[in-house]
C-alpha cells in the first residue's frame, strides 16, 4: 500500500525500516511477512514457498507415487477416492487455498457411510501430509478432521433351515452350491473363498489351508500371520469339495469356477449378482449379504460348544478377543438352553437349604 510522504508516515516508515534492520541482524526476518505481494516471495520468504500447483495435480502425483509402493488393491481404492470424490470437489482449487472449512462443509453433503467417507479421506490425508512437509502449504487443513465413527454391525446369520432353503434354490447350478455350501462350513472370507485352491487342500489331515486373499483381482498373503491357517473341513465342507472335483479338479488351480465361464471368480461383485442375490430370491430367505455366511459358521460352531479359542483359530482371529466382542451377547440370546445349568445349580442348592432348615 502506498502512503503519502507526511510526517506520520515517514516517521512509521522508519520505524518498519528499524524493525526490518533489527530482524535482519537476529536472523528472524521474513520476506513474505512485509512484502507478501512481490515477485520475489518464493525467492527470499524463509517460511513454506507458495505454490499455485492445483489439488488435483497434488492428488495425481500422489497416486501416481503410491502406485510404486502398495498393494495393488489398495491403489485402486485411491484411484477411486481422488477420481470420484476428490478431484471433482477439489481438484481446481490451488492448494494453498484449500481450507479445513472447505473440507468439512463438503464432507456436511456426502450420503456415503462413514466408513467409505473415511477411506476417500486417506489419500487426501497422505497428499496434504506430504505437501506439507515439502513446504508447499504452511498447514495442512486434515490437521483438524477426524475420522467418522463406525457402527459395526450386528451378525444377522443363517439359521439351519434358511441354509437348506437357500443351498436348495442353488440345485440347478452344481458349483454355485458347492461354493455356498463350503462358506457356510469353513466361515472363509469371501475374498479367500476367491483364492483357495486344490493344492491347499489337505485330504489326509482334513484341513484347507488358506494362504492366500484376492482382493479384487490383487492376490496377496493375509494380512496377519493368523490369517494364514489351516481350517479343518468338517463333514458339509468336505462334500462340498467332493462334488466339485467333477467341474475343476483336473485343470488344478482355483477350486471354484464361474459356471459361465469356467474361470476362476474374478471378485464377489460377481458372485453376488450371478450366484447370491437370485439365490435369495428364488428361496424366498429374507436378504443379507455374503459375508453372513462367514457369521454363521461362526454362531453354528459357538452356540454347539465349540470351544472360542478354537473357533477364533479357524476364523483366523490372533485370539477369541474378537469372537468375544462380535458374538459373545448373540449366542446368549439364541441359545434356549443358556443359563439353564446354573439354574439346576440354584434348584439344587436351595433344596439343599430347605432340607438342613426342617432338620434344624
Amino acid at each position: 500500500m502506498r502512503l503519502s510522504p507526511t510526517k506520520t508516515n515517514l516517521h512509521r516508515a522508519a520505524n518498519i525500516k528499524a524493525k526490518i534492520e533489527e530482524e535482519i541482524a537476529t536472523g528472524t526476518f521474513d520476506y513474505a511477512k512485509y512484502f507478501p505481494n512481490s515477485s520475489r516471495v518464493a525467492l527470499f520468504s524463509k517460511g513454506p514457498k507458495p505454490s499455485n500447483q492445483r489439488v488435483g495435480e497434488a492428488l495425481e502425483d500422489f497416486l501416481a507415487d503410491k502406485r510404486r509402493g502398495c498393494a495393488v488393491s489398495t491403489w485402486k481404492d485411491y484411484r477411486s477416492a481422488i477420481q470420484n470424490y476428490l478431484i471433482p470437489e477439489f481438484g481446481a482449487l490451488r492448494l494453498r487455498d484449500l481450507t479445513t472449512a472447505h473440507i468439512r462443509q463438503w464432507l456436511g453433503g456426502l450420503t456415503i457411510s462413514n466408513k467409505r467417507i473415511n477411506n476417500v479421506l486417506v489419500p487426501l490425508r497422505g497428499m496434504l501430509k506430504d505437501a506439507y512437509v515439502d513446504g508447499l502449504i504452511d498447514r495442512d487443513p486434515m490437521d483438524r478432521i477426524r475420522n467418522l465413527p463406525i457402527t459395526r454391525e450386528d451378525p444377522d446369520p443363517f439359521a439351519p433351515d434358511e441354509q437348506e432353503s437357500i443351498l436348495a434354490a442353488l440345485a440347478g447350478t452344481a458349483q454355485a452350491r458347492n461354493l455356498i455350501q463350503f462358506a457356510f462350513w469353513t466361515g472363509l472370507r469371501t475374498s479367500e473363498l476367491l483364492a483357495v485352491e486344490w493344492g491347499d487342500v489337505d485330504w489326509k489331515r482334513g484341513v484347507v489351508r488358506i494362504r492366500r486373499a484376492n482382493v479384487r483381482g490383487d492376490v496377496k498373503t493375509p494380512k496377519t500371520r493368523a490369517g494364514m491357517r489351516d481350517v479343518k473341513l468338517l463333514a458339509p465342507a468336505k462334500e462340498a469339495l467332493k462334488a466339485q472335483k467333477a467341474h475343476s479338479f483336473l485343470a488344478g488351480g482355483a477350486i471354484f469356477l464361474n459356471p459361465r465361464s469356467s474361470k476362476p471368480w474374478r471378485d464377489d461383485t460377481h458372485i453376488r449378482q450371478q450366484v447370491w442375490e437370485p439365490a435369495l430370491k428364488r428361496s424366498g430367505v429374507r436378504y443379507r449379504n455374503l459375508y453372513q455366511t462367514r457369521h454363521t459358521y461362526a454362531s453354528m460352531m459357538l452356540s454347539t460348544g465349540e470351544n472360542p479359542m478354537w473357533v477364533a483359530q479357524q476364523m483366523g482371529h490372533a485370539d477369541w478377543g474378537m469372537i468375544r466382542k462380535i458374538y459373545g451377547r448373540w449366542i446368549a440370546d439364541m441359545n434356549p438352553d443358556a443359563g439353564a445349568k446354573a439354574e439346576a445349580w440354584l434348584r439344587g442348592y436351595k433344596s439343599q437349604s430347605s432340607i438342613k432348615g426342617e432338620s434344624a
